[in-house]
């Protein structure tokens, strides 16, 4: 089965993040069948044979990755076929996208129970949240000046926690590549 890791604040080959290969070695190394890193920004795609789970091959890779570069960012898991779902929501279908900055889907830890009075938009009404699902936020960005709002932000100031935030195309795009 085919899952996706989406790290907090990792861009591959900055300060105590990894580089590429690095980073693919390390879910190889945890058991993975394979690893693949996806764009540079801390998402990795990887498969799990029957008898491992994706969360230990996650929860080793990132003890790796701290111990080889000091990442001690938190990843959001999801299984491909829990991504495939979120697309046939189809969240951004009213959407005008020239009206937008980016659309954009920001993950939750799957362990949060219930989530805060989450407001529609941000104080700036630079981010606008148009569904949420148990473990993902889905919104626009817009600009504000020259200023697009950010997602992750505004969902870590409410809800006291870290998320981590992908333009909508990055998992439509994963999700054809990989599902």
């Amino acid at each position: 089965m085919k899952y996706a890791a989406f790290f907090r604040n990792l861009n591959l080959g900055r300060p105590n993040c990894p580089g590429k290969t690095q980073l693919e070695e390390a879910f190889v190394r945890a058991g993975a069948d394979f690893a693949s890193s996806f764009l540079t920004n801390g998402t990795v795609v990887f498969e799990v044979s029957a008898g491992t789970t994706a969360t230990a091959i996650l929860v080793s890779a990132q003890r790796t990755l701290q111990l080889q570069c000091g990442l001690a960012e938190p990843a959001f898991l999801r299984s491909l076929g829990h991504l495939k779902k979120l697309m046939a929501l189809e969240p951004f279908a009213s959407i005008q996208r020239s009206e937008v900055h980016e659309c954009c889907v920001s993950f939750l830890s799957p362990t949060r129970n219930m989530l805060p009075g989450i407001p529609a938009e941000s104080r700036r009404r630079d981010v606008e949240v148009l569904r949420i699902t148990k473990t993902e936020v889905l919104s626009v960005s817009r600009k504000i000046g020259n200023t697009p709002g950010s997602p992750n932000a505004f969902l870590e100031k409410i809800l006291g926690e870290a998320v981590t935030t992908r333009a909508w195309n990055t998992v439509v795009r994963l999700v054809h590549r990989y599902g």
